[in-house]
């Protein structure tokens, strides 16, 4: 399993689709395998489900994320969970453990991050 963390440095970003880049954690059974960065190659509507799906992943953890972003998630057949902070390896862990829980939060604003509403 590939669980996909939308990443500001070490930390879950605020807006999927603004993030710095992705990490990508490598899963197997209750086990992290590997973890890797890549880069956001940018922000153009529709582009980042199938870009991420073609990186193998199962799971798009992120702080926040638009409504036709989650749909096209879903679409791939990639589970979407957002609402999530903090450092990624922490949460990534809290996802394996099942201790982490979508808030289903839907960003409205896409001009700047930081600026989601519920």
């Amino acid at each position: 399993m590939k669980i996909t963390i939308a990443s500001e440095g070490k930390y879950v970003s605020g807006h999927f689709g603004h993030c710095e880049g992705f990490t990508v954690y490598e899963v197997d059974g209750k086990q992290v395998k590997t973890k890797n960065f890549v880069e956001n190659p940018g922000h153009k509507p529709g582009f980042l489900p199938v870009f991420l799906k073609d990186l193998g992943t199962d799971v798009i953890v992120a702080g926040g994320m638009g409504a036709m972003a989650q749909e096209l998630f879903s679409e791939n057949g990639i589970d979407v969970v957002v609402g999530a902070q903090g450092l990624c390896d922490d949460v990534v862990e809290q996802y394996i453990r099942g201790e982490l829980e979508s808030t289903g939060s839907v960003c409205r604003e896409h001009a700047h991050e930081g600026h989601c509403n519920d």
